[in-house]
Protein backbone atom coordinates (compact mmCIF):
# COMPACT_ATOMS: atom_id res chain seq x y z
CA UNK A 1 0.00 0.00 0.00
CA UNK A 2 2.79 2.61 0.79
CA UNK A 3 4.33 1.52 -2.63
CA UNK A 4 1.11 2.58 -4.21
CA UNK A 5 1.03 6.30 -2.24
CA UNK A 6 4.46 6.45 -2.74
CA UNK A 7 4.03 6.23 -6.67
CA UNK A 8 1.38 8.60 -6.87
CA UNK A 9 3.09 10.56 -5.21
CA UNK A 10 6.67 10.60 -6.73
CA UNK A 11 6.03 9.50 -10.16
CA UNK A 12 4.39 13.09 -11.14
CA UNK A 13 6.98 15.07 -8.95
CA UNK A 14 9.61 13.63 -11.30
CA UNK A 15 7.33 13.35 -14.14
CA UNK A 16 7.65 17.68 -13.69
CA UNK A 17 10.97 17.58 -13.34
CA UNK A 18 11.62 16.11 -16.35
CA UNK A 19 9.31 18.34 -18.13
CA UNK A 20 11.20 20.83 -17.12
CA UNK A 21 14.45 19.54 -17.54
CA UNK A 22 13.68 18.81 -21.29
CA UNK A 23 11.82 22.21 -21.84
CA UNK A 24 14.70 23.98 -20.60
CA UNK A 25 17.42 22.19 -22.71
CA UNK A 26 15.51 22.06 -26.18
CA UNK A 27 12.71 24.49 -25.53
CA UNK A 28 8.82 24.56 -24.95
CA UNK A 29 7.69 23.75 -28.41
CA UNK A 30 10.00 21.02 -29.03
CA UNK A 31 9.01 19.37 -25.70
CA UNK A 32 5.30 20.03 -26.94
CA UNK A 33 5.95 17.97 -30.30
CA UNK A 34 8.42 15.30 -28.22
CA UNK A 35 5.25 14.84 -26.17
CA UNK A 36 3.11 14.17 -29.07
CA UNK A 37 5.81 12.17 -31.21
CA UNK A 38 5.85 10.05 -28.07
CA UNK A 39 2.00 9.72 -28.30
CA UNK A 40 1.71 8.84 -31.59
CA UNK A 41 4.57 5.68 -31.69
CA UNK A 42 2.86 4.59 -28.43
CA UNK A 43 -0.24 4.46 -29.69
CA UNK A 44 1.32 3.01 -33.44
CA UNK A 45 2.89 0.06 -30.85
CA UNK A 46 0.15 -0.20 -28.73
CA UNK A 47 -1.73 -1.08 -31.30
CA UNK A 48 0.80 -3.52 -33.44
CA UNK A 49 1.65 -5.30 -30.03
CA UNK A 50 -1.87 -5.59 -28.90
CA UNK A 51 -2.59 -7.48 -32.13
CA UNK A 52 0.01 -9.74 -31.98
CA UNK A 53 -0.81 -10.70 -28.50
CA UNK A 54 -4.50 -12.01 -29.37
CA UNK A 55 -3.38 -13.69 -32.44
CA UNK A 56 -1.00 -15.65 -30.09
CA UNK A 57 -3.86 -16.38 -27.47
CA UNK A 58 -6.18 -17.10 -30.32
CA UNK A 59 -3.63 -19.69 -31.35
CA UNK A 60 -2.96 -21.23 -27.89
CA UNK A 61 -6.67 -21.62 -27.49
CA UNK A 62 -6.84 -23.27 -30.91
CA UNK A 63 -3.77 -25.44 -29.87
CA UNK A 64 -5.87 -26.08 -26.88
CA UNK A 65 -2.48 -25.67 -24.53
CA UNK A 66 -2.76 -23.09 -21.35
CA UNK A 67 -2.10 -18.95 -22.55
CA UNK A 68 0.11 -18.54 -19.86
CA UNK A 69 2.31 -16.39 -21.70
CA UNK A 70 -0.16 -14.73 -23.97
CA UNK A 71 -2.23 -13.57 -20.74
CA UNK A 72 0.80 -12.39 -18.97
CA UNK A 73 1.61 -10.20 -22.21
CA UNK A 74 -1.54 -8.92 -23.07
CA UNK A 75 -1.53 -7.74 -19.32
CA UNK A 76 1.61 -6.05 -19.59
CA UNK A 77 0.56 -4.52 -23.00
CA UNK A 78 -2.73 -2.88 -21.25
CA UNK A 79 -0.20 -1.65 -18.72
CA UNK A 80 1.74 0.14 -21.22
CA UNK A 81 -1.05 1.55 -22.27
CA UNK A 82 -2.13 3.29 -19.19
CA UNK A 83 1.51 3.75 -18.99
CA UNK A 84 1.30 5.60 -22.19
CA UNK A 85 -1.75 7.41 -21.68
CA UNK A 86 -0.32 9.80 -18.72
CA UNK A 87 1.01 12.83 -19.97
CA UNK A 88 5.13 13.27 -19.68
CA UNK A 89 8.61 10.69 -20.72
CA UNK A 90 9.78 8.92 -17.11
CA UNK A 91 6.28 6.61 -17.57
CA UNK A 92 6.36 6.93 -21.67
CA UNK A 93 10.26 5.18 -21.08
CA UNK A 94 8.81 2.09 -19.39
CA UNK A 95 5.52 1.75 -21.20
CA UNK A 96 7.72 1.51 -24.22
CA UNK A 97 9.86 -1.08 -22.28
CA UNK A 98 6.54 -3.09 -21.73
CA UNK A 99 5.78 -3.09 -25.45
CA UNK A 100 8.97 -3.74 -27.08
CA UNK A 101 9.54 -7.56 -27.70
CA UNK A 102 12.94 -7.93 -26.93
CA UNK A 103 12.70 -6.25 -23.21
CA UNK A 104 8.79 -7.58 -22.69
CA UNK A 105 9.80 -10.66 -21.02
CA UNK A 106 11.83 -9.00 -18.28
CA UNK A 107 8.17 -7.74 -17.38
CA UNK A 108 6.84 -10.80 -17.97
CA UNK A 109 9.55 -12.55 -15.28
CA UNK A 110 8.57 -9.74 -12.65
CA UNK A 111 4.93 -9.94 -13.07
CA UNK A 112 4.82 -13.99 -12.83
CA UNK A 113 7.29 -13.52 -9.60
CA UNK A 114 4.52 -11.13 -8.36
CA UNK A 115 1.86 -12.92 -8.83
CA UNK A 116 2.88 -16.39 -7.81
CA UNK A 117 3.92 -14.22 -4.64
CA UNK A 118 0.38 -13.21 -4.10
CA UNK A 119 -0.70 -16.49 -4.96
CA UNK A 120 1.30 -18.21 -2.41
CA UNK A 121 0.28 -15.93 0.29
CA UNK A 122 -3.75 -16.38 -0.30
CA UNK A 123 -3.61 -20.15 -0.71
CA UNK A 124 -1.36 -20.61 3.01
CA UNK A 125 -4.27 -18.03 4.43
CA UNK A 126 -6.74 -20.14 3.03
CA UNK A 127 -5.34 -23.69 4.31
CA UNK A 128 -6.83 -24.46 7.17
CA UNK A 129 -4.54 -26.03 9.49
CA UNK A 130 -4.18 -28.47 12.46
CA UNK A 131 -7.15 -28.21 14.83
CA UNK A 132 -8.37 -25.33 12.83
CA UNK A 133 -12.18 -25.11 13.43
CA UNK A 134 -13.45 -24.53 9.81
CA UNK A 135 -13.18 -28.14 9.15
CA UNK A 136 -16.32 -30.70 9.73
CA UNK A 137 -15.49 -33.39 10.15
CA UNK A 138 -18.71 -36.27 9.21
CA UNK A 139 -19.60 -39.13 7.18
CA UNK A 140 -21.72 -39.60 4.07
CA UNK A 141 -24.70 -41.77 4.28
CA UNK A 142 -26.31 -42.96 0.71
Amino acid sequence: MWAVFAAFLIVPIVELWVLIQVGQAIGVGWTLLLLVADSILGTWLIKREGAKAYAALREALQDGRMPHRELADGALIVLAGALMLSPGFVTDVFGVLLLLPFTRPLGRRVLTALVARRVTTVVAHKRPGPGDDSVVRGEVID
